[in-house]
């Protein structure tokens, strides 16, 4: 009687581990029936897609205060409306981005990305041909609403397409944003400044390289629904509980502490370089390219980091580890103040990835919203800090902003007190 083949645990073994790590490609229609729980590895392609994606979208979102000096010469504006024209931006750029990510968790669009980038393409073609002072607020109002569909969506995507590796996830996805942000103020200065504010139209094209690419992304997505996170089932133990919104306070003080700092260095760094060691505004450029150099840099390492070992530690050493060099900054000499600004850069940055997929995993099924709303505190802390900081400045030096700013990453001892919600690596 013929025996059945015999196979070795081991062959057994490989097998079920091809099987289980195969990944789907872009459009399968299998893959809409894989089982939710099964492992998958990175899709790389589509987290590089998604990173020079948010390089794009935030190019053209920092492509707004760049102009400023144009739309105040064309439409004799005074401070107050070009503050105006600020918290339009980042109003409808930071506080829809937790309703976006809300609803999307439970009735989840494959292709808002596409249609986020549509409404920032519309708002540059209206910013170009703005005639009145109110068109311009429709304008930058209809360029934050696509950052706030793009900024939860892409989060999640970039979630799905992780193979489980989220914090290499997010920080890939963010550092295309860091990169973008920076561009916006060059390219301006290349293009726009000299030639008019009309040349802001030629920027749709961009806008519409990202809908195409955004629109293969979102092929993608349809077909690997599967990735996507389960939601809890019904009559599970709510997720939101007294222990988590304690965490989600916590995690705000930090992003708070962050992004306050953040912006006193982005905004009044090279005025601190000035007023204290004489430079020029061409030598004080450089110093700030070395911090935002450093602050890409600490994006990237952050998000492996975490995933190693674990995102509490890596939020811990990220906040609270930064403060001896933020302490020592502003009684150092030139050579020590640029070099402690790249430990600076490093350190701080390498925090926001960790936060993010810490977050997600606090609050399980609900990857977008916690993404939106973290993302928009970001949006909201940064522009805020702006203000309150250049007050400040007014009022006492420029000096005195960074000696009390310094302060700020002690309230990273707040870590302490986050509960460990990851599984032991």
């Amino acid at each position: 009687m013929p025996q059945p083949e015999r196979r070795s645990r081991r062959e057994k073994s490989h097998e079920e581990v091809s099987v289980e790590t195969s990944v789907p490609l872009a459009g399968d229609e299998s893959a809409l029936f894989a089982s939710p729980a099964a492992p998958h590895n990175t899709v790389l392609a589509i987290l590089f897609a998604l990173s020079f994606s948010h390089l794009l979208n935030d190019t053209m979102q920092s492509l707004i205060p760049a102009i400023y000096p144009l739309l105040q010469q064309s439409f004799n504006l005074n401070y107050t409306q070009v503050g105006l024209i600020t918290l339009t931006n980042q109003l409808t750029a930071s506080l829809l981005q937790p309703l976006v990510g809300f609803y999307t968790d439970r009735f989840p669009k494959p292709y808002s990305l596409a249609i986020g980038m549509g409404f920032t393409l519309t708002g540059l073609v209206l910013l170009g041909y703005a005639g009145r002072f109110e068109m311009v607020l429709v304008a930058v109002a209809f360029v934050g609403i696509g950052s706030s569909v793009f900024h939860p969506e892409a989060s999640r995507v970039a979630r799905m397409a992780s193979g489980g590796k989220h914090g290499f996830a997010q920080s890939l996805f963010q550092v295309g944003g860091n990169a973008g942000t920076s561009f916006g103020p060059l390219l301006a200065a290349w293009i726009i400044v000299p030639h008019g504010r009309h040349e802001v139209i030629g920027f749709s094209l961009v806008a519409l390289a990202g809908i195409v690419l955004l629109a293969r992304v979102g092929h993608w997505y349809r077909g690997n629904m599967a990735r996507l996170p389960a939601r809890p089932a019904k009559g599970a133990p709510p997720v939101f509980t007294s222990k988590v919104y304690g965490a989600l306070g916590i995690l705000v003080v930090l992003v708070f502490s962050k992004y306050f700092y953040l912006t006193s260095m982005t905004s009044y760094y090279m005025f601190f370089l000035i007023d204290k060691f004489g430079l020029s505004k061409e030598t004080a450029d450089y110093f700030l390219f070395v911090f935002l150099f450093a602050v890409t840099a600490g994006t990237i390492i952050g998000g492996p980091l975490g995933d190693r070992f674990g995102r509490k530690r890596v939020i811990w050493a990220s906040i609270l580890g930064v403060a001896p060099f933020t302490l020592l900054l502003p009684y150092a000499n030139l050579v020590e103040a640029g070099i402690l600004t790249v430990f600076i850069g490093v350190i701080l940055a390498s925090a926001f990835p960790a936060i993010i997929v810490y977050a997600q995993e606090l609050v399980p099924g609900n990857v977008g919203m916690i993404a939106g709303l973290f993302f928009g505190l970001a949006f909201g802390m940064g522009g805020i800090g702006s203000a309150v900081l250049g007050k400040l400045a007014d009022l006492t030096g420029i000096t005195y902003v960074f000696q009390i700013c310094s302060f700020l990453p002690l309230l990273g001892v707040l870590t302490a007190f986050l509960p460990n919600v990851e599984k032991k690596r």
